[in-house]
């Protein structure tokens, strides 16, 4: 069965946005940049809420013609070919997302994704989604990036969770001498 990961950046603080929804605070250094291309190679289906989608919509179909950074000039090319599904209430469809899934089912969709033949699916960023489907258990391993930054405010990593999730500690890198990354999954209950 396929794997969802969950790959999110973080500050010490623990948000995943800062205030006004700031998001110019991750550095994508050469080794975090590796990191996250060995995402990108494990999945053959990035997974989005409405808003996080959005948002990548509007920057990486053309990334690479605005920013002569390394990390989004190899990164444009593999937003722009790898299919895209858009979980959302209130979205029908969305250009350069393969799929747009109603929220209303998300168990039974999800879980029927997951079942299909192919790679894991890439959840990247947001809350919303990562909290629904972290409640409904189908989240396999979470990747998060813990940046060298004091936010003070701003979106909390998994701030609407209702209930207490544990994990299982996989695996802790330091990347770029500044990023740190754990790897977990869950452990139950």
């Amino acid at each position: 069965m396929r794997k969802i990961i969950y790959w999110i950046h973080t500050s010490i603080d623990g948000f995943i946005t800062g205030p006004g929804g700031a998001f110019d605070w991750p550095v994508m250094g050469p080794e975090l940049s590796a990191y996250s291309t060995e995402l990108d190679d494990r999945a053959d289906t990035f997974l989005y809420g409405r808003i996080v989608f959005q948002g990548m919509a509007s920057y990486w179909p053309t990334a690479d013609q605005v920013s002569d950074h390394p990390h989004d000039l190899k990164f444009a090319e593999v937003w722009r070919r790898t299919p895209k599904i858009v979980v959302s209430n209130t979205l029908k469809e969305a250009e350069w997302a393969t799929r747009v899934i109603n929220g209303t089912a998300l168990a039974e969709e999800i879980t029927a994704l997951k079942r299909e033949p192919g790679k894991d699916l890439l959840l990247t960023g947001g809350n919303g989604l990562a909290v629904s489907l972290t409640e409904l258990g189908l989240v396999d391993e979470y990747h998060i990036a813990v940046h060298p930054v004091l936010l003070t405010g701003g979106t909390p990593l998994m701030s609407t969770l209702k209930d207490r999730v544990t994990f299982r500690l996989l695996e802790t890198r330091t990347l770029d001498g500044a990023v740190v990354v754990h790897r977990y999954e869950r452990s139950g209950g």
